[in-house]
């Protein structure tokens, strides 16, 4: 369940040095809700790891109506890269 978190900056980062901004930590949280998925299909009483899903699917959606707000084309460019229905 190891993601590979500097593939994903390197992918999606505005400038060299930028680690934080709303397209990064939106796909990261993507990655890192696949990856919970998967564990989740494989382990169905495991409750503690999908409150925690609960939660990352949360803070995206927040992540992601922010960036909407300020950015509509970066948004959509987002959704269409991530391939996310919205």
């Amino acid at each position: 369940m190891k993601i590979d978190k500097s593939a994903i900056r390197s992918e999606f980062q505005r400038h060299e040095r930028d680690t934080g901004s709303s397209e990064v930590q939106i796909a990261t949280l993507t990655k890192e809700i696949e990856a919970l998925t998967a564990h989740l299909k494989a382990n169905k009483k495991d409750h503690s790891s999908r409150y925690g899903l609960l939660r990352k699917v949360q803070n995206r959606r927040k992540l992601l109506d922010y960036l909407k707000r300020e950015n509509e084309q970066g948004y959509r460019e987002l959704i269409k890269k991530l391939g996310l229905r919205r």
